[in-house]
């Protein structure tokens, strides 16, 4: 296959090129004049008052995000019981009670379904006044919410779910990667606590109880095949509009913790609608269909696993490789999460089982815990406050239907325009090292193209010579022939 050429652009306007990108994958940048009015309609945050909410104020609620997070979607609590179990309470931002169904800035939401985060730009998926301010579950501010509770058992199994709505007032924003390093290090003493942790009386002891919670939801995921996998985010870093870096993203364990928190809220949530016999949507990640690529992957480490699909052999598979070899182990799940393939939205009606999630080895899950930028969260959140209400569902089968096939085709494109931004700053940072070698990781293979992920920097390539023979999970070296930072293209050859 001829190579695509090398351009090599004195400048690249990121925030240009990602708003283009955009438009090519369906999606709207920008909120039309009714969006713009109806946000500024609104005289502020919904009152915490009434609508038979629970004033749960008093507890000592904080949120777990990136430092620059201001659309906080949930916060976090726990309580310990008498007998050892601990009780877990989510509560998650009530969007819907500012963005009603059918409203101008719910249709916008709908038609783009996802917001698309390119690194140095953010396209959200509702304005920002809505979910930055008055939905945002912002510190030292009373906000609505729909509350999933879970009682978590001394071995990790939960005994007890119940979904409802409160009042709520987060007492503390802190950051992932503060709080990662003190929890990291706490036996040792090593790390004081962030600041906010310290001086908030009773918050250090929480956010403890919550990560002994956390680990008791992990291991028992874990014992029924969950798959424990750490993939390589790389997201562009600008100076003056200037793409000069690409960091990394690595799972600490303030994020695993708050992983874990949203997979058992977004269980509880499939099974509490199921219990109310209502219908709802499922998030499915269905058994891999290139199986038998894994069992050549783990053949190659000397282990063996099953002819038909099993997360639970898949998953003792990935932990041994990761205490065996910590380093090169995202290069391992990456191989992992390509041949596993995409996960999609379902219809979930009564008595119907749309499928599973394999990664997660969970039967019944949804997608329920970031209404602020995911569609299919805001329609689940609507389907719960009218079971809650004992009101009809908002929804038809038919719609909901639509909706699952609409929301997975949405998330699919977002997928395609973060790639293709990350390959747009990758392109950047590559132009002046033509004829580098690299080592890499095969990514994709198909009749439309072979695909390679540059180990440093952590860059997607498309093999333009030599691809022939390479299969996911190859560990190959390649040469760096072309670039086009203006389509997010680069070219590489067998070395």
């Amino acid at each position: 296959m001829p190579t695509r050429g090398h351009v090599r652009p004195d400048h690249v306007d990121f925030v240009q090129t990602a708003r283009r990108v955009l438009e090519e994958h369906g999606f709207d940048p920008d909120f039309d004049d009714a969006v713009q009015a109806q946000v500024a309609s609104l005289r502020g945050a919904a009152r915490p008052d009434g609508a038979g909410a629970r004033d749960l104020r008093g507890l000592l609620w904080s949120s777990i995000d990136n430092a620059e997070s201001r659309d906080l979607d949930q916060v976090e609590v726990a309580e310990e019981l008498p007998g050892g179990s601990i009780k877990i309470l989510i509560g998650v931002a009530d969007v819907d009670v500012l963005v009603p169904k059918g409203s101008p800035a719910d249709t916008r939401a709908q038609h783009n379904s996802t917001s698309v985060y390119t690194g140095v730009a953010v396209f959200p998926m509702l304005p920002e006044r809505l979910s930055t301010d008055l939905t945002s579950l912002n510190d030292g501010a009373d906000r609505l919410a729909v509350v999933v509770e879970n009682v978590v058992t001394p071995n990790g199994d939960v005994e007890h779910f119940e979904v409802y709505r409160a009042v709520v007032h987060n007492k503390a924003k802190l950051a992932y990667d503060d709080v990662g390093a003190w929890l990291e290090n706490t036996k040792a003493g090593t790390v004081q606590p962030p600041a906010l942790l310290a001086k908030t009386p009773g918050l250090a002891a929480q956010i403890k109880l919550q990560r002994e919670a956390s680990q008791r939801l992990k291991a028992e995921r874990e014992r029924n095949g969950a798959l424990e996998l750490e993939t390589i985010e790389a997201t562009p870093v600008a100076k003056d509009g200037r793409v000069v870096d690409l960091k990394l993203t690595h799972k600490t364990v303030a994020r695993d913790l708050i992983e874990d928190f949203m997979i058992a809220s977004n269980v509880a949530i499939a099974k509490w609608l199921e219990a109310q016999g209502r219908s709802g949507i499922r998030r499915v990640v269905r058994e891999p269909e290139r199986w038998a690529r894994i069992v050549d992957i783990a053949r190659q480490y000397g282990a063996t696993l099953p002819s038909a699909p099993d997360s639970l052999a898949l998953a003792r598979f990935l932990a041994a490789r990761r205490a065996a070899d910590p380093e090169r182990f995202p290069d391992l799940s990456l191989s992992i999460v390509k041949l596993m393939g995409p996960g999609e939205y379902a219809l979930d009606l009564p008595g119907h089982d749309p499928g599973g999630h394999f990664g997660l080895a969970a039967h019944d899950y949804s997608h329920a815990t970031a209404p602020n930028r995911r569609y299919a969260d805001l329609v689940t959140q609507r389907l719960v406050k009218a079971a809650l209400a004992g009101a009809a569902a908002p929804y038809t089968d038919a719609e909901l239907g639509e909706l699952a096939r609409h929301c997975t085709e949405r998330e699919d494109a977002a997928r395609k325009v973060e790639r293709t931004m990350r390959k747009v700053a990758a392109a950047l940072l590559l132009a002046d090292r033509i004829g580098t070698t690299f080592d890499a990781i095969v990514t994709g293979e198909s009749v439309k193209g072979t695909y390679v992920r540059l180990l440093h920097p952590p860059a997607e390539a498309r093999v333009v010579r030599g691809e022939q023979g390479m299969d996911v999970g190859d560990r190959v070296k390649v040469r760096l022939i072309g670039t086009d930072a203006n389509k997010g293209w680069i070219d590489v050859e067998r070395a």
